[in-house]
């Protein structure tokens, strides 16, 4: 008995499907889909922007006509200190300056900006990290400060579009936090709280987790509307709108396009703008107390292979247009929750999701689709196969049911002699245990194929075996006047013998089937050495008639195959005789050689392996 070999359909549709979620995994870290994440975060940010709120800073900008008004480049010191002179009187609630103060210029100058700081209640100065090293304000400058933060604006992005800005730079020695933050926690009257998790500054929970980079980034929610400013040339000329400043946090810095390059790209694709507004925008997005934070990667791994899941289970329990509608909507939630979810306030990665989703239902429906395919097939193989078995036994059987019908017939037209009637009812007897047997053979052969017999171990000769068979094909040779003469028919075999006997006999109905009229027939079984303790039991039947090219050998065991000498004879075969021939012969453990040129007749031999022993032929176990 066969042993039932496991589900291969299973194990290759669920192989097939896990490789497709691997792959669509692992391109979601690539730098294309990183490129594809941004893209689809900035479409989102666009078509979602925070809501409009009233404005918690504003910016006193050193712009193109301040630049040029009052001095330029060279001036920089004594704009910052007129700046802080005209706000001193309104004590604004936090003074933030972008600007790095950390190379000593005109002394009275510097004199007078460390007076005006000085008089400045929570003022804040930047230091700038590059090259792994801090470029920190001057030493007066940074005691009269209440609070040093960094200026990074993440200018130096993917694609250069500022989305997020560290809250934390840090080196071996120093550490700073942002800008913005510092601004933040000075407006609030509170110190910062961390955790590797968030930040908290009094009531407010920032949820920026430390990173491996240890920058711990927060998404800045950039609003359509910029950050308001007053120009210092505005404020100089009319000191009055000084009183816009009162109890605001003020950021101070260069906005004029001809004095810096400081300017970055956001998500809202309105143009550039300056580094200092960078800062205002996060010191607003830190006051709407409202963020956006990444998914976990572990979020993103299993909802990646939960749309693998459905995809493959989709296709594995549904079929043709309610299976492709079940996947569509799979696909159109795939693509809708990246934007929902942000929505709620949290950016789902892009690509890795799709990517799952496609690859997997694409992968899922093809191979059910070609499976599919392959099963009908199958079907229609096996059910031409059935239909060419029964076209088989049919033909097969004509001949003893012909015998049995024209007997019984003559027995019942005719009164006969009890002699001639006895020799009737003997050939009916005859013919139906031929019939009998042929079907039992037919039937044990598709068994012996599928696995679900074994063969019987019995020993019998070959010159009986033979004559039983040539006594059955003689009366078809003598019609065609065709000789068949036996040679040696030396050795004994074991196994079963109603089988050997009809892959014997088939041989040799086709030879007298396919040749021509006053041929010969030439059957023989040697025992021949084919080296010193081994030798091979050779069974052979040769013919003379039309035989068969190269490529007709090769195909010539093949199920249903027609050579063209079966064409040629107008015999009707069914090309299904010697495929069963070769079965029989290849589960009693030999092999089936065939030598044959055209117009030269045909030789078909049956080979088993054999010890060689000195006088008796062996009895060779098939």
């Amino acid at each position: 008995m066969k042993k039932p070999s496991p589900n291969r359909f299973t194990l290759g549709y669920v192989a097939i499907l896990g490789a497709t979620l691997a792959l669509a995994i692992l391109a979601g870290w690539t730098a294309v889909a990183a490129a594809i994440d941004d893209y689809a975060y900035d479409w989102m940010f666009r078509l979602h922007p925070p809501a409009a709120t009233s404005p918690h800073c504003l910016i006193l900008a050193i712009d193109d006509a301040t630049f040029s008004a009052m001095g330029g480049v060279a001036a920089y010191r004594a704009m910052l200190a007129k700046a802080l002179e005209l706000l001193a009187p309104v004590q604004p609630k936090v003074v933030a300056i972008d600007m790095v103060l950390a190379d000593k210029e005109d002394a009275a100058e510097d004199a007078r900006l460390l007076h005006a700081m000085q008089a400045t209640k929570n003022l804040v100065l930047v230091a700038h990290l590059q090259g792994g090293r801090w470029e920190n304000p001057l030493d007066e400058f940074r005691r009269a400060a209440t609070a040093l933060g960094h200026d990074r604006a993440d200018e130096l992005s993917r694609d250069g579009v500022t989305r997020q800005i560290p809250l934390e730079e840090r080196t071996e020695q120093e550490r700073h936090w942002a800008l913005a933050l510092e601004t933040f926690r000075l407006a609030r009257g509170q110190r910062i709280l961390e955790s590797p998790d968030d930040l908290q500054i009094g009531s407010e929970v920032i949820p920026a987790p430390r990173t491996p980079d240890s920058d711990r980034a927060l998404r800045v929610l950039f609003s359509r509307e910029p950050v308001p400013r007053i120009s210092l040339l505005e404020l100089v000329d009319k000191p009055e709108l000084a009183e816009r400043f009162r109890g605001q946090a003020v950021f101070v810095g260069v906005t004029s396009i001809s004095a810096t390059y400081d300017r970055v790209a956001t998500p809202n694709g309105q143009g550039r703008i300056p580094g200092v507004e960078v800062h205002a925008q996060l010191f607003e997005t830190l006051e709407r107390g409202q963020f956006l934070t990444n998914a976990s990667n572990l979020a993103v791994l299993g909802f990646c292979i939960v749309v693998g899941i459905l995809a493959g289970l989709i296709f594995a329990f549904l079929s043709g247009w309610l299976a492709y509608t079940t996947a569509g909507v799979m696909l159109l939630a795939a693509h809708a929750t990246p934007f929902l979810l942000f929505r709620a306030g949290l950016v789902f990665p892009f690509f890795a999701p799709l990517a799952s989703a496609w690859l997997t239902a694409i992968a899922a429906a093809s191979y059910q689709h070609f499976v599919v395919r392959r099963a009908l097939r199958a079907s229609e193989t096996e059910r031409h196969r059935y239909q060419q078995a029964i076209h088989f036994v049919t033909h097969e059987m004509r001949t003893p049911l012909t015998a049995i019908q024209g007997s019984s017939e003559l027995m019942g037209r005719y009164n006969l002699s009890e002699e001639k009637r006895k020799q009737i009812a003997e050939m009916i007897n005859v013919e139906s245990k031929r019939l009998a047997r042929m079907i039992q053979t037919f039937l044990d052969v598709e068994r012996l194929s599928d696995g679900e017999m074994e063969l019987k171990r019995e020993p019998f000769e070959v010159r009986e075996i033979v004559g039983t068979c040539l006594g059955r094909v003689l009366p078809l040779a003598e019609r065609k006047n065709i000789r068949i003469l036996t040679r040696e028919l030396d050795g004994n075999l074991e196994g079963d013998r109603e089988l050997m006997e009809y892959a014997v006999y088939n041989l040799l109905n086709n030879a007298v089937k396919y040749s021509p009229a006053d041929t010969q027939i030439t059957v023989a079984c040697r025992l021949v050495a084919v080296g010193k303790d081994a030798a091979q039991l050779r069974l052979s039947v040769e013919d003379q008639g039309i035989g068969m090219d190269a490529k007709e050998l090769r195909q010539i065991f093949q199920k249903f195959y027609r050579t063209k000498r079966a064409e040629a004879s107008g015999v009707a075969g069914t090309g299904i005789g010697l495929s069963i021939v070769e079965q029989i012969v290849h589960h009693h453990g030999g092999k089936m050689e065939v030598i044959s040129q055209p117009g030269q007749g045909s030789c078909f031999t049956v080979v088993f392996a054999a010890r060689s022993r000195a006088s008796q032929p062996p009895a060779v176990s098939v």
